[in-house]
């Protein structure tokens, strides 16, 4: 059980996992579906269209690169910005607002921003392809 007592890294690899697989299903469906519906909310928003595209790097790269570990911090940073957006222009309305259960309505979303802030701050961790002492 010494294993369970304190291992940094195996929870690094698991919050990386878990943040970039769960971000990345959003992101296939946008890749299936198209972001059509995110078109129109920058629109809607007086930006030009093409910021739209960026969903794409929000939701499929930079978790992929978070998933593998390659980059993370850089990567986290992204992913976190894209949420911030997402915010921003989807859920506005919502930020200051609980849901019927009491939870926080775009608890979801602040789920992944806060685990991509985490990783900005701590790295990819040990299991990290990009960790220099992966190698050794």
């Amino acid at each position: 059980m010494k294993y369970l007592e304190k291992n940094n890294d195996l929870g690094l690899l698991i919050l990386r996992l878990s943040v970039g697989g769960l971000m990345l299903l959003h992101g296939i469906s946008k890749l299936v579906h198209g972001a059509g519906f995110i078109e129109q909310v920058v629109e809607g928003a007086g930006l030009p269209t093409f910021i739209s595209y960026g969903v794409y790097i929000g939701e499929v790269l930079m978790p992929l690169l978070i998933i593998i570990g390659l980059a993370t911090r850089g990567a986290a940073l992204i992913f976190a910005f894209n949420c911030l957006v997402a915010a921003l222009l989807v859920h506005a309305h919502e930020i200051f607002s609980l849901n019927e259960q009491g939870g926080w309505t775009v608890e979801l979303l602040g789920l992944f921003f806060f685990g991509a802030i985490v990783l900005v701050f701590t790295g990819g961790g040990k299991y990290a392809v990009s960790n220099k002492y992966l190698w050794d």
